[in-house]
């Protein structure tokens, strides 16, 4: 098995998901997730959830990831055709078995999308070393639009709360962003380690 993971050094070597903002297709890549994903090692396996037009799976493909991306629009493909290390999957992740059962990853990525049966599979589907990064939207994004459904947004300290028993949680905030439009979102990181290797984890450094 390929156990290519996280460049995170060590001292010795259900709802229906989220409806996506009318602007999301123009996106550039988010900051949370590229400030996580950018130090993944080339060659790392990568499953980019809800890919939509593919902002993250092309820049992860650029790092010399390979990349799953996933979406239930089976004409996101035209979107990405052509592009080295990216294989689409149109999938529709709501409906029949979990599909990455027997799969395992370096990083799961998932972005403006929320279907909370799913959310303890994505763990699963980490392997040793592998990290989640995940952004979507939470309670109190009504007041600046779509999505305003509480079906599509997270309770207060969801995400977190969900992960921490299955994961060991490395950043986690919810707020307010301003780009690339004013939101209230939870974002999270979180590594799958055993417990004997935390006291030799470095975090990155802030820049």
């Amino acid at each position: 098995m390929c156990a290519r993971q996280w460049a995170l050094p060590t001292l010795d070597h259900g709802a229906r998901s989220s409806p996506t903002p009318p602007h999301s297709g123009s996106q550039g890549p988010s900051a949370w997730v590229m400030r996580w994903c950018a130090r993944l090692a080339p060659g790392s396996e990568v499953l980019d959830l809800a890919c939509g037009s593919g902002r993250h799976s092309r820049v992860l493909a650029a790092l010399g990831c390979r990349v799953d991306a996933v979406d239930v629009d089976a004409a996101r493909a035209a979107d990405l055709d052509g592009i080295p290390g990216v294989q689409f999957r149109a999938l529709d992740l709501e409906r029949g078995p979990w599909p990455f059962q027997a799969q395992r990853y370096d990083a799961v990525v998932v972005a403006n999308y929320l279907y909370r049966p799913m959310l303890p599979l994505l763990a699963q589907a980490l392997r040793d070393g592998g990290i989640l990064v995940y952004e979507t939207f939470a309670a109190g994004n009504e007041r600046f639009g779509r999505p305003s459904n509480p079906a599509f947004l997270l309770a207060p300290f969801e995400l977190a709360a969900c992960f921490a028993p299955l994961l060991h949680v490395l950043a986690f905030e919810d707020g307010v962003v301003q780009r690339p439009a004013p939101a209230r979102v939870q974002r999270l990181c979180a590594v799958r380690t055993e417990s004997t290797r935390l006291e030799r984890l470095l975090l990155p450094e802030s820049r």
